[in-house]
């Protein structure tokens, strides 16, 4: 079957040239990267010494709550972006289309760089008090359940809808400068800010696969429904486990009420980013009707151009 992708509006010259990696990423970086597409390059990284004197309470001016749920989002990442690389891979014989393979092996690439640095970072974490293995655990068992039950269309259409998920937290973090600030250690900051670089890149990759095998939009629908249930209640429920564990959290409630008071006015949880999640219901949706590419070009620049803020994060 042929799987091919959908074509991004047209840009302007400048904004096409600027996300060039000839423009916006060094030579240093290119030398470096794994097997991928221009547009979803493999960066192989390393952020053991950006975390290692992380607090327990990284978050903008020792925010309990929004640490913990930070932390949460941390810890699903390693075995949730596993499924997503296993349920794109399941496809791979299927991509007749030269642009999209090379795309799919830079979709693998990056989610298999986001598991391992996000293991490092759940394991310092987990040293903190945080319980990411697990949470990490939880959704090996829950994934593992739907592969178990589910053909490769319904495993894509989970995928393609976090992707979602996570291209929308993506692009209000590396958009709003608000939103940076919220992650108070500059070394989880960089992190997210990678990870989110990153999903904005391969955003559209899961769902032209998705699309490629023939998945239609009663269940690309249906799935999304399901994911803002599951999202909510899982991510709640386990911010709650985890602050329910944590003595500072059980002897300070108060600090903790006026903590997730301020949670209501993140630029996470603004009536703009609900609305960008539920974009994905419009009929004829396409990752790409979101243009960020200015976006992306602009951040390659500032992480791994010539001064690149991420250069020294570059493993060799």
């Amino acid at each position: 079957m042929n799987l091919t992708t959908r074509t991004v509006p047209r840009a302007t010259a400048t904004i096409a040239r600027s996300e060039s990696p000839s423009s916006a990423a060094s030579s240093a970086e290119i030398k470096r990267q794994l097997p991928g597409s221009e547009s979803v390059p493999t960066r192989p990284m390393d952020f053991d010494r950006r975390i290692a004197d992380l607090p327990k309470y990284f978050a903008a001016d020792g925010d309990v709550v929004m640490s913990h749920v930070l932390a949460v989002l941390s810890s699903v990442f390693p075995d949730g972006e596993d499924f997503f690389v296993r349920s794109v891979r399941a496809a791979a014989d299927d991509i007749t289309d030269p642009k999209l393979a090379k795309d799919v092996e830079g979709f693998i690439g990056q989610e298999s760089m986001h598991g391992r640095e996000h293991r490092i970072l759940n394991d310092k974490l987990s040293e903190l008090g945080y319980p990411t293995h697990q949470i990490g655990q939880y959704v090996r068992v829950v994934t593992k359940f739907r592969e178990r039950f589910q053909g490769r269309r319904a495993n894509l259409a989970f995928t393609s809808a976090l992707e979602h998920y996570t291209a929308s937290l993506a692009e209000t973090l590396l958009g709003h400068e608000e939103a940076r600030q919220e992650i108070g250690h500059p070394g989880f900051r960089y992190l997210l800010m990678w990870h989110a670089l990153e999903e904005s890149e391969h955003k559209a990759v899961a769902f032209d696969v998705y699309r490629g095998i023939g998945g239609g939009e009663l269940m690309r629908q249906v799935t999304m429904w399901l994911t803002h249930v599951t999202f909510v209640l899982e991510t709640g429920a386990w911010a709650g486990i985890s602050l329910a564990r944590d003595g500072y959290a059980r002897r300070h409630p108060l600090q903790v009420a006026k903590s997730i008071w301020r949670l209501r006015r993140s630029p996470f949880t603004t009536k703009e980013a609900t609305r960008q999640l539920f974009q994905y219901h419009k009929i004829g949706f396409h990752p790409n009707d979101r243009d960020t590419r200015e976006l992306i070009a602009t951040w390659r620049t500032k992480f791994f151009g010539p001064e690149g803020e991420l250069i020294d994060v570059l493993a060799a």
